[in-house]
Order: structure tokens, then sequence, then C-alpha cells
């Protein structure tokens, strides 16, 4: 159903000294939906006028990622997260702030663009973010044709099913509610941040039995999900990370991008996980 999924339009004519903003314009004349006036996608550090020596991807542009893009003389990062700590990119507070500084020169003096590719990444067909994570969990067989967040698993316990994700993506921090023997089918999953609602809502829903996400706050599905195995409801959650729940999805992007740049080094600089367990090796 999604064979369709890597399918390049048209690329136009490339030089290996394209600019960033002609990358940019590229990305735009491929992702397949009209480019929204009201976005957070656009350039957040550097230059338009820029010549790309490669491209890097990433989930989030952190200072550790854009050091390691540049040893790779990848100049142009295409983030689906922010830069600057916020959703928006808003640096009117940081000015002052001396790690800002810090990361900021390091960018300018080493000539990178970062791209924040948030909104139209998901408004694609098929959502980038939601194919590149059904494929790494290798779930296609079981997602519903028309809601790429919805999949029906053979009965499986609940650790079980956390576990196959915490190993097929790789994530360090994996946190679960709800009883480990729970015998679950029914999955619904919210890439990145959930909010209130709608991670309520779809842990009432009787038609799931799990709900994956990437961080929520605990005070509330955390706190509503407990409060379901108190009462006897036969719900899990479990909660990956915020970094573990997008990634693969920019490992697809750069698969994307390479269709219609076939003569750019394009690469996957994977964002690393924030956190680690004291109790881990």
């Amino acid at each position: 159903m999604f064979l369709a999924a890597l399918a390049a339009a048209p690329a136009l004519p490339q030089s290996p000294k394209l600019t960033a903003g002609a990358v940019i314009d590229l990305i735009k004349a491929n992702v397949g939906v009209p480019w929204a006036e009201k976005t957070v996608d656009r350039i957040i550090a550097g230059l338009a006028e820029t010549p790309v020596t490669g491209v890097a991807t990433t989930m989030m542009a952190t200072y550790d990622v854009v050091r390691r893009a540049s040893k790779a003389g990848l100049n142009l990062v295409v983030t689906h997260e922010p830069t600057f700590y916020s959703h928006q990119d808003d640096v009117e507070k940081l000015h002052d702030d001396a790690l800002y500084q810090e990361k900021l020169a390091f960018l300018n003096d080493n000539h990178m663009v970062v791209f924040h590719f948030h909104d139209h990444w998901h408004r694609r067909k098929p959502d980038g973010i939601a194919y590149g994570m059904m494929r790494e969990l290798g779930w296609e067989r079981y997602v519903d044709p028309e809601n790429q967040r919805r999949f029906t698993l053979p009965p499986t316990p609940l650790r079980a099913v956390a576990e196959h994700v915490r190993a097929k993506l790789g994530a360090s921090t994996v946190r679960v509610v709800g009883d480990p023997k729970l015998e679950v089918r029914r999955v619904a999953a919210s890439w990145g941040y959930s909010s209130q609602f709608p991670a309520i809502p779809i842990l009432a829903n009787p038609d799931v039995d799990v709900f994956v996400c990437g961080e929520t706050r605990e005070w509330e599905a955390v706190e509503y999900a407990a409060d379901q195995a108190t009462a006897g409801r036969k719900k899990g959650l479990i909660v990956i990370g915020h970094v573990a729940s997008e990634q693969a999805g920019m490992k697809y992007c750069a698969e994307w991008l390479r269709t219609f740049l076939p003569a750019m080094p394009v690469e996957l600089i994977a964002t690393r996980e924030p956190f680690w367990s004291p109790g881990a090796a």
C-alpha cells in the first residue's frame, strides 16, 4: 500500500555546488503538499546562499549532531525538531546565553545551514515520520490502511511488545505502565510528544489496548494510564523517548532526499538519546 513511498518527483538539474536555498526549493517541490505560509519549517541558522557540501538529516540538531555533521563534511542539516530549545526556535531570550552563542558561532564558523523540517514532513502522504517508524518496527503487515498510527498485532504480552519496540528502535529508557503479562493486540502510536488530549481519549478508546508515544506529561497520560491499571482496565502505555520515537522517520527522510539529490552526499546523523540509566552497564 505504500509502494509509492519512495517514488521520486522529477529532480531539477543539479550541480555539486547547489546552495542551501536551492536544496530547500527541491524539498518544497518534491514533498507533495502545498507549502504553508505559517510554519516552523525554515532556515534556523546560516544563509540560503551557502554552497552545500552534503546533507545531514537528524531528529534534533543538537550540538553533538552539528559537530558530527561538520566533521563528515555535511553542512546542510535537515532537522525534524528544533535547534535552539523551543518548537518555534525563538531565540529572543537566548541572545546573552553562553551556550547559545557558542553553538551559533560553531554553525557560522563552519558555514553550516540548519533547516527545520517538521510540519511538511508530517503532512506528506504518507507522513514521513509515521512511515519510517512503521518500517523500522517491521509492522508494515499490521498497519491499518486507513491510519498509519494504528496496528493490529498477533496476541502478545505487553512486556514483549515493549521489548520489541526497545530493541528495534535502540531506545535506552523505555518506560511501561500496565500489567507486563497483559495480552495486547491493538496498538495506537503517537510519535513524538503527546499532550493530555489526544493521549487520554486514545487510552480510553475501547479499540486500543496499548498506547505508544515518545513523551507525555506524567501528571496527564501517565497518571491516567496508572489509574486505568488500578481500576482493572486492560490497558498499557509505552513511553519510548522523543528521540527514539521519530528517529527512523528522519532515516527515511535521508533516503527520500537521495531520490532527487543523487549527486549530493546525504546521510542520517542520528541524534543520540539524552538519557542514560545509572543501573546500565
